[in-house]
């Protein structure tokens, strides 16, 4: 401190005390957050309907060449390799769908090469919903979609075995209605 005529100097203003910030939402790496990968049966029911979708395709390619043009086999192989390269990537994708439950939001990561974020906070969710079609069922999982009041801005998780998905809906709804309370 100094002394001008003797009256003592002001002390120096300080800059506030920087706040910590809240975990970062990264589309590369981990990045320390907690993400949960979807369960891996969703590549099994992705793979079968693949191949049923395939499989009349490949049927009345391999009657035409059986009975009219034998040059029609060449489709038959097109098909296989189709199926082959849509099985691997099913397998790629389905490893690569996480979420993460964050303090004020939850994040949605998808993909390897084309990579998509999606983050949702929870004051933003207008309704949770959980979906389930025959396939899935049978797999016993279930999809969770959040809504918001602009369609581009939700998201959803599929894939989720029954249970947690019904848990992860309760969650959501829960932390929607406190955030949107506090508005």
């Amino acid at each position: 401190m100094s002394e001008t005529a003797g009256v003592p100097a002001a002390p120096a203003p300080q800059a506030p005390a920087p706040q910590a910030p809240g975990p970062q939402v990264a589309m590369d790496g981990d990045s320390g957050l907690p993400w949960v990968h979807v369960s891996p049966r969703l590549a099994t029911a992705r793979t079968i309907a693949l191949l049923l979708t395939l499989l009349p395709f490949a049927l009345a390619s391999g009657a035409v060449a059986v009975f009219l043009w034998r040059w029609a086999w060449v489709g038959v192989a097109a098909l296989a390799l189709l199926a082959l390269w849509g099985i691997w990537l099913i397998r790629r994708q389905v490893a690569f769908l996480t979420y993460a439950e964050l303090p004020e939001e939850i994040a949605i990561r998808r993909g390897r090469m084309f990579r998509t974020l999606v983050t949702v906070p929870y004051g933003r969710m207008q309704y949770v919903d959980m979906q389930s079609g025959p396939l899935a069922r049978r797999f016993g999982l279930a999809s969770v979609e959040i809504h918001t009041a602009s369609p581009s801005s939700g998201g959803d998780i599929p894939g989720l075995p029954v249970a947690e998905a019904e848990a992860l809906r309760e969650r959501l709804a829960a932390r929607g209605e406190s955030q949107r309370a506090g508005l």
